[in-house]
């Protein structure tokens, strides 16, 4: 589902990654680890395109996104990609049906098909009934749940998360990890998950370890 060989990236005289190669299998949960400054997040933010390698390959999905003109990166992202930050990042004077269907609209989808989907996120999510509120009417949780809807809205191969429950209590955190493996096992995504949380680390298929812009370490976890 991902392949990439040779990643490096600087800012300046800063050398963030450092040759960068890893594959990840169609259908695994990921976590990529490590202390603050590691490349965690430049990494996950070059596979999502967000991002320019200086050198080396991205292939997504069977796509080499390197050889990808703006718009049709664009296209790419939209549709093959969904993205979880650690705040929601919802359209405060939207409900949350309506942040739920931003990417479909994007994506140039009719409305109908756009709320159909919708409706079997947000059912699938629990939030049936809070369809019509605004993010200032939910909890933690639940704006977390309608990102994550968001996210998968165009069903996407790839689910792209950073640190998708630093800003949740214990509760709502258990239950967004729980959820990220029923959604593999229904949806089929392939689930890349920078996260300082160990517990959640854990539960992921293998840990990818990065330190000074290089992997030094993978883990299958059982």
């Amino acid at each position: 589902m991902i392949d990439i060989k040779g990643i490096t990236k600087s800012f300046g005289s800063l050398q963030v990654l450092k040759g960068i190669d890893l594959h990840i299998e169609r259908g695994e949960v990921v976590s990529i680890v490590g202390p603050s400054g590691a490349g965690k997040t430049t990494l996950l933010q070059i596979i999502g395109t967000l991002d320019h390698p200086d050198s080396g390959s991205i292939v997504v999905n069977g796509i080499n996104v390197g050889n990808l003109s703006t718009s049709k990166l664009s296209d790419f992202r939209n549709n093959h990609l969904g993205f979880v930050f650690q705040f929601h990042q919802l359209l405060p004077e939207f409900t949350a049906m309506e942040n739920i269907m931003i990417p479909a609209f994007i994506g140039g989808k009719k409305t109908g098909e756009a709320h159909r989907r919708a409706e079997e996120l947000l059912d699938f999510m629990g939030l049936a009934d809070r369809s019509t509120h605004k993010p200032n009417e939910l909890s933690g949780g639940e704006k977390q749940r309608v990102a994550v809807a968001r996210a998968l809205m165009n069903n996407p191969a790839v689910i792209l998360a950073d640190e998708p429950s630093g800003s949740l209590d214990s509760k709502n955190k258990d239950e967004l990890h729980k959820l990220f493996f029923e959604l593999r096992d229904r949806f089929g995504q392939t689930f890349v998950i920078v996260t300082h949380d160990e517990s959640l680390a854990s539960l992921t298929d293998r840990t990818i370890y990065l330190r000074d812009g290089q992997i030094i370490e993978t883990n299958c976890n059982e």
